[in-house]
This record gives C-alpha cells, structure tokens and sequence, in this order.
C-alpha cells in the first residue's frame, strides 16, 4: 500500500538511517520502536511529506488517505469540544452533497446501457461505500462515542477547548483523526496524554480498526496489545519482524545468536583455509590444491553481525535515611480550586517501605494530592508526614520546569552540594550524558534527554519517599526498564503516578483508584485490578444479565414442557461433546507449539535438517493464531452450554 523506498536522513552532517526500504500494507497493525533519537518520528514526518529525505522516497496510491498525530502538536482552536470534533467530518459533509448530485443526475437519465451511465453507478457506489465506512448517518453519535472513550463526559461536549490543557486539546486531535478513518494511521506517542482506561479504549479500537496502523509508543503492554508487526530502528538500521514486541524482542536475540553462531563457525572454517594456504603456498605438489583453496576462499560470503545497540542508563537510588513507620496519611483531606471541588474526604495511610501507585482519569486528583503530599499546595482537613521524612519530587512536566538556559552539567552542578558534587560527571554518564553532551543546552535536548536529566537530579542526595508523577513520559523502553529495576530495589518508599501498566507490573502492590472526587484502595498488581475494573464497567450488563437469567428461570419452572426439557438436556450434551473435542484441538496445538519451540532452541538440528528458520516462525504463528481462536470458540459454545443449563433450571 504504501512503500518505503532506499530511504536516507541526515541530521547535521550525520546518518539518521540510511538506504532503509520496507512495504506497509494494507489493514496492517505495525509499531516503530527503538531508543529516543533513533528517528522515528523523523521517519513519520518524511511518509507524511512534512519532511524530505535526502535520498530516496516514499510511494503511495492517490486514493490512500493518511492520519498523522504527531508527538507534540499547537493547537489553537476556541470552539466547544463537540463542535471542533465534528470538524472530521468535513469528508462526510463532501460526500452526502456529491451522493445527493449523483443521485439526482442517475434519476434523470435513461441511457442504461451506455458507458457513461455506468460510470456514474460507479462513482455513487464507491461514494455511498466511503459514507457507510464512515458511518455518515450517525457523524454525532460517532463523535460522541469516541470523545467518551478517550475519557471526556457527556457535560464536557459544550465546553469552549480554550479551557482545556494542552493534553486533553491532543485528545481532541485525536478523535478528529479517528473518525476520519484515513486509510493509514500514523500515530506518534499517542498514549502520552491518555490516562489508563483512554489507552485501554484505544487499545481495543486498533484492534479492530478497518485499515493500517502505524504507531510509535514506549509502551510495551500498549505495543503487544494493538500491533502484529515490529519494525525497530536501531544504529542507522532497520529490524523487520512479524511479531508484536515482545515476541519480536525474543526473536531479534535469537537471530543475533544464530549469526554470532555462524559467525565464529565461518571464522573457524577461514582460518583452517587460510592456514592450509599459508602452509603450502610455496609446494609445487600442493599448487593446484592452493589455487583452488585461494579461489574458495573468494568466493566466500562472509557473515555479518548485527551491531547492537547497547548503550543504556545504569544507575541505582543511595540508600534512604530511615523514617517513621507511618509516612504520610490523611484524615478527611479535601482540596477545591476555586468553586471546583477535586478532592473530598480522603482518608489513607502509607506506611514505610511500601510502593503504591496512583491511579485514574486525567484531573481526578493524582497529580493534586501529589503535590499536596510534597507540601507545594494547601488543602483543608489533616494531613501528617512521618518523622525524618526526605521527599524526592518527580513533576509530571518535569521537562518543562528546567531552565533551558543553562547547560546539562549546570543543571546538576549548580545545585548539588558537598562530596555528590564531585561526581557529577559520572552520574550524568550514568544517564548517557558523556562528552560534548554534557555541554548543551537544555534547550536543545529531547524529550526523553529532558527526562532523564530531571531524573538524574533525584540521585544527588538520598530521599526515604519518592514522589513521581508521569515519569516514564518520552522514555524509552529500555530506560523505562531500567528505571523500573531501579525503583523495586529502592529501599524506601514510593508513591508513582503512572499509565504505563507494563511499568506498573510488578513493581507497585497497593493501588489508590482516583474517581468522583474520592479514592479507593486496591491490593495486587495493576493486570488484577484493570480486570477489575472491567467487570466493574460490566457491571450494568451483568445487572442486566441476571435480571434475563432470573426470567429464564422463571419460565423453565413455569413454562417449559418435558419434551422441550429433554431437547435442552440433549443439546448441553451436544454442547458437552463439542467443548471435549475442542479441548482436545487445543491439547494438540499447545504440544505442536512446544514441540516447535523446543526445535527453535536447537540449532544444531534446524541446520542438520535444512529447516528455513522464517518458515519455522511463520508455522509458530499461524499455530497461535488456531490456538487463540480455538479457545475463543471453546468460550463461547460453554456460554452457550451455561445459558441453556440456566435455562434448564
């Protein structure tokens, strides 16, 4: 659909990536990943002409409509919410006055034969096509359901976008975009400005998106759920797997493997060559055999190693001076900015050593009761920190709060104190400032460069309580990994505001949920209480369920005859027999996938019986597809068994 031509991008002089080719195709789901800097944006920019390549280019059909939501984006408009979201439909409005017209000349002709009548069948069906894809009858209810799913209220629609911040204006972007319905999706850190049920939303429309996506993000869990295809730009180069991340991830070290392992074996096989020739260069008995060998040798195609990118953060927190048992809690804490209420009778406790997470829609509170916790805001009711409490703060728009005026190393040198001060150097290598690095501007630096400075300014003295809001925006996955090891073998406590659930996994046992002004306490990982919350949004349609299920019953003890009964009790038996076999369909498609990953771990014997390594993980694929779908098939028939056993009575 769209192709990547022996693409080239310089940036000051040097390589962004070079000679880089690959295809899009239609309806495919693909992540771009790789560290901050490698290019991905830049390679957006140039598929969606913003930017020019220095070499090669871009191909695409004239009908292959492109959506673009870029990293970071002014936007400007003073409308009400609903009303700048229904500016998407500017194509539908186009298409409703051309059907109207084509429509109205197909009526007055009478040539049904001719070549010019056809045409226009033609174009009314192709235009009437576009209408329905983009569900023209239905362009508000369409803007409403996908403002509520990226987390706006239905009495927030008439609201002037003047009032929003600059996350909740993206949001709206994002929408516009959405309900276009462009045939390509190009989709920049979309998750950035999304709180954890918005990601959750947008995570199921992609699945089920009518064409290409193409979509950068740090967000692993995001990644794995939304994408079939990883395309990592690493060093110049490009690394191209038919996987979602994870699984590309285990692939790409594989296949690294494989070629160190055919590497050191050709090395092997070279120098016996080479020492054969050296040995008898000089024999005239041995001429031919030298000859031959030198031609050999030749003709060798030698084996390259792809280069690996390793360079990474490293660093750890300084252990944290003790505190009290009781760290921070709140008796009937309430916080209100003007006539606007945010917090309301909150009540907590969090005791020392524990890692919790704050958790909830944008502007519930996460980010207030932070600050009302490191004491930069007031509030009403009680609120006590524990004895020797040394609190380390992490902005949500940390980046923004640097002065840009001063250089990377002044950034750290100017406020930090006593022997740290003489390590500055070395702590701003640990977070890959090295070099000419350290004297840039802050100005110019990135994103994730940003981050990670403000991150290195919470090493400079020891804190026994982390508060940090959003730390892993415009982070890479890999500096998120580390950050995340860092943080679980942190010795004191923490209390993280995060969306990023892969982030969360693991790392936190205690969730506060932020809602309706009030918080809720969880206990687990972040999978548990997201499934949770998914029965919780159920909840209406389960109230709904047990109400039919209660009338079922209702009707077989009163209404259902011994012949119907006995039908019923054959077809659960029919039910019974199918779930056995499927059961059986999905034993044998878990023992072939085992049986293949076992070979996948063996390499001697793929190369001993010329097994096509690419075949091998195309085989393993479509095997995980059979399986997904035969266990979606084994839930449904035992529904369908449940349902008539209620029935039953």
């Amino acid at each position: 659909m769209v192709s990547i031509d022996s693409l080239t991008v310089r940036f000051n002089g040097e390589e962004l990536f070079s000679n880089i080719s690959f295809l899009i195709n239609k309806k495919e789901r693909l992540g771009l990943t790789g560290k901050n800097g490698a290019g991905k944006s830049t390679l957006l920019k140039v598929i969606i002409g913003e930017q020019e390549a220095d070499e090669g280019g871009v191909s695409k059909p004239t009908d292959v409509s492109l959506g673009y939501l870029p990293q970071h984006m002014n936007v400007t408009n003073n409308s009400s919410i609903i009303n700048e979201t229904l500016k998407a439909f500017d194509e539908v409005n186009t298409l409703s006055k051309s059907i109207e017209q084509l429509s109205y000349q197909i009526a007055e002709r009478t040539d049904y034969e001719t070549n010019s009548y056809h045409n226009l069948i033609d174009k009314l069906t192709e235009k009437t096509q576009r209408f329905d894809i983009l569900n023209g009858a239905n362009i508000r209810g369409e803007a409403e359901k996908t403002l509520k799913g990226l987390g706006f209220l239905s009495s927030d629609f008439d609201k002037s976008t003047s009032t929003l911040s600059g996350g909740w204006r993206m949001r709206i972007e994002l929408a516009k975009i959405l309900l276009k319905k462009p045939k390509l999706l190009l989709l920049d850190e979309p998750t950035n400005h999304l709180d954890i049920e918005a990601i959750y939303w947008l995570e199921n429309f992609l699945k089920s998106y009518y064409g290409a996506i193409v979509v950068i993000s740090h967000d692993r869990a995001f990644l794995d759920g939304v994408t079939e295809r990883t395309i990592e730009i690493s060093l110049g180069k490009i690394y191209d797997y038919k996987a979602n991340f994870s699984n590309y991830e285990i692939l790409r070290k594989e296949r690294r493997q494989q070629q160190l392992n055919a590497y050191e074996n050709q090395k092997k096989q070279i120098e016996k060559t080479e020492d054969f020739i050296n040995r008898f260069r000089y024999q005239a008995t041995k001429a031919v055999q030298v000859q031959s060998k030198i031609k050999q040798l030749a003709k060798v195609e030698r084996i390259e190693v792809d280069d690996d990118d390793n360079a990474k953060i490293h660093f750890k927190f300084p252990p944290s001076p003790r505190s009290g048992t009781v760290v921070t809690e709140t008796k009937d804490l309430c916080k209100s900015f003007k006539e606007k209420e945010v917090l309301k009778n909150i009540n907590f406790i969090i005791e020392r050593g524990e890692k919790v997470a704050f958790v909830g829609k944008n502007g519930e509170g996460k980010s207030t009761l932070s600050k009302i916790i490191i004491g930069e805001l007031d509030y009403y009711g009680n609120l006590k920190l524990g004895h020797n409490l040394k609190i380390g703060y992490f902005a949500q728009n940390q980046e923004l709060l640097l002065d840009t005026e001063k250089t990377v190393f002044e950034t750290l040198d100017d406020i930090a104190e006593g022997e740290v001060r003489k390590n500055v150097r070395n702590l701003l290598g640990s977070f890959l400032f090295s070099g000419e690095d350290i004297d840039k501007k802050v100005k110019v630096l990135s994103g994730g460069e940003k981050t990670r400075l403000a991150l290195s300014k919470l090493l400079l003295e020891p804190y026994n309580l982390l508060v940090l809001d959003e730390p892993t925006n415009h982070l890479d996955i890999k500096s998120k990994e580390v950050l995340k090891y860092a943080l679980k073998n942190y010795d004191g406590t923490l209390i993280v505001v995060s969306h990023d659930r892969d982030f969360l996994n693991g790392l936190v046992d205690k969730i506060y949920e932020f809602k309706d002004k009030n918080i809720k306490q969880f206990i687990g990982n972040i999978y548990d209480f997201l499934e949770m919350k998914n029965l919780e949004s159920l909840d209406m349609l389960n109230k709904n369920s047990v109400s039919k299920i209660s009338e079922k019953k209702e009707i077989s003890t009163n209404k259902l005859d011994y012949e119907e009964r006995k039908q019923l009790a054959r077809d659960v038996r029919k039910l019974e027999n199918q779930i056995l076999n499927i059961e059986k369909e999905i034993e044998e498609i878990e023992k072939e996938i085992l049986n293949l990953n076992n070979l996948l771990g063996n390499p001697a014997k793929i190369t001993a019986e010329n097994i096509d390594y690419s075949e091998l993980y195309k085989t393993i694929e479509k095997l995980n597809k059979k399986l997904e779908e035969k266990t979606y098939e084994w839930e449904v028939v035992s529904i369908q068994k449940d349902e008539i056993e209620i029935g039953l009575q």
